[in-house]
């Protein structure tokens, strides 16, 4: 603890102790209240809509780092409509704070080998955009390169109506993706009503990177070490597979369209649930 003199006179001064900051993320307060973040388990339940793709796997080499892997030309795009919570359950009381749409884009890869042993398939994330500033920063700490954009999707609801989109043969869902008021991403999807499996990182370890510049040495670029979220508790009642559209637009600063043209190959939609209790270096 600090200590310092508050309204000093010739007989008496108040001394004022200052606790150590106790938060988890900034800003630092003594207690801890204010911080954008606070320390995990944080545990989340969303509907998503998922399409697979393909595309050429040259083109991936832009948004895969050369020393983590290669692109397989194989990637899905996931529209999420998520609702988070701490230990505590205080978010869902308060649901600006729990609920956010975001649209993640993971590309599978084959990564270099460390070692003996076969490398397990993976996905690497290039581009995630989130809606909440409270997602950005928790998808920093994890290796998820999140950036602030507008993702709207088709919610399905448990009617039998025209307006409820029910996960049955027929059904259908839209998605997309807007960033600085610039269209990125459209999908849509037609349901089948059959049961599928899981798609993209619904299926296999994600790996993102993390990185920060240090502004004391300006010059000198963050270096990214790789890790994937330490995930446990995963809840599924199971996948509604469709078929689909989708089309990546070109962007003034966005490098999805990088890719060049995609083919969707599967879709899905449903509900799910985890928890992230942390991160594990690759």
């Amino acid at each position: 603890m600090r200590s310092h003199i508050v309204g000093s006179s010739s007989t008496t001064a108040r001394t004022v102790r200052m606790a150590t900051p106790q938060s988890f993320t900034p800003p630092f307060t003594s207690s801890g209240r204010s911080a954008l973040v606070q320390a995990p388990p944080w545990h989340y339940a969303g509907w998503l809509v998922n399409v697979a793709f393909e595309f050429d796997a040259a083109n991936g080499a832009v948004l895969v780092p050369a020393g983590l892997g290669a692109a397989t030309g194989k990637g899905c795009v996931h529209f999420a409509d998520w609702q988070f919570c701490g230990d505590d359950g205080r978010e869902l009381l308060d649901p600006v704070y729990a609920q956010y749409r975001e649209t993640i884009v993971v590309l599978e890869i084959e990564q270099k080998k460390r070692g003996d042993g076969d490398v397990p398939r993976s996905f690497y994330c290039p581009l995630i955009y989130v809606d909440q500033d409270v997602s950005l920063l928790r998808g920093w700490l994890q290796g998820w390169p999140k950036k602030i954009g507008q993702t709207w999707l088709t919610r399905s609801m448990p009617l039998i109506h025209p307006a409820a989109a029910p996960l049955a043969a027929g059904s259908r869902l839209g998605a997309s993706l807007s960033v600085k008021e610039r269209r990125l991403v459209d999908a849509t999807v037609t349901l089948s009503g059959e049961q599928t499996g899981r798609l993209g990182f619904l299926s296999a370890p994600t790996v993102g990177a993390i990185g920060w510049p240090d502004l004391t040495q300006p010059g000198i670029a963050a270096v990214p070490r790789y890790l994937r979220a330490d995930i446990i508790d995963r809840v599924e009642p199971g996948w509604t597979a469709g078929s689909a559209t989708l089309k990546f637009h070109e962007h003034p600063v966005e490098e999805l369209a990088s890719l060049g043209p995609v083919e969707a190959t599967a879709a899905s939609a449903g509900w799910m649930g985890i928890t992230v209790r942390g991160a594990i270096a690759v």
